[in-house]
């Protein structure tokens, strides 16, 4: 009976350590998409992000006709500008939605603008960024909160000045009927 009881109480024990040491273990979110306000996602895998600008931006923009991106290994504050697009409409700078290293960039847009024109979620994407602090996501939206800030086509802005949200909202403006 003494064997059975220290048995369960080093189960116990062993179950608590593991809990606290789960708990005290940052989240790893593993596979989810954030938004800004000024419409560029971040796939989140593990540390690394994906980045580039939404379907909601690209249409609005018209056809994209060039992307400037950064270096692999350059590193990004949050809200950091790290590249620019052009359509045949207008150009505006694509900024971070977290900050960290680049670990990779989309090779396979660079003269092939279609890519993003086509798919800028999925194929179209700018750079991938190794993560620096993964709380920073907190700040950002969801699909359904995106999905929310975007019915509203004609009033869709930056709250922080961005220029993408700027150049979508005063896009918007200019191509409405009357």
């Amino acid at each position: 009976m003494m064997m059975n009881a220290m048995r369960v109480a080093g189960r116990t024990s062993a179950s608590v350590f593991r809990k606290r040491v789960a708990s005290s273990a940052p989240l790893r979110r593993s596979m989810a998409t954030y938004f800004t306000e000024d419409h560029e996602y971040i796939t989140v895998e593990g540390d690394v992000g994906t980045v580039g600008i939404t379907d909601f931006a690209q249409n609005q923009m018209g056809e994209i006709v060039s992307v400037e991106l950064p270096e692999v290994g350059d590193e990004f504050e949050k809200g950091d500008e790290f590249g620019a697009v052009a359509s045949v409409k207008a150009a505006s700078d694509v900024y971070l939605p977290v900050g960290g290293t680049i670990t990779a960039i989309n090779e396979s847009i660079e003269g092939n603008e279609a890519v993003v024109n086509e798919s800028p979620q999925d194929d179209g994407w700018f750079v991938k960024i190794q993560i620096a602090d993964q709380s920073e996501l907190d700040d950002l939206l969801d699909a359904a909160a995106y999905d929310e800030h975007c019915e509203d086509k004609t009033t869709t802005c930056s709250t922080n000045g961005n220029a993408m949200g700027t150049l979508i909202r005063e896009l918007a403006a200019f191509t409405q009927p009357g």
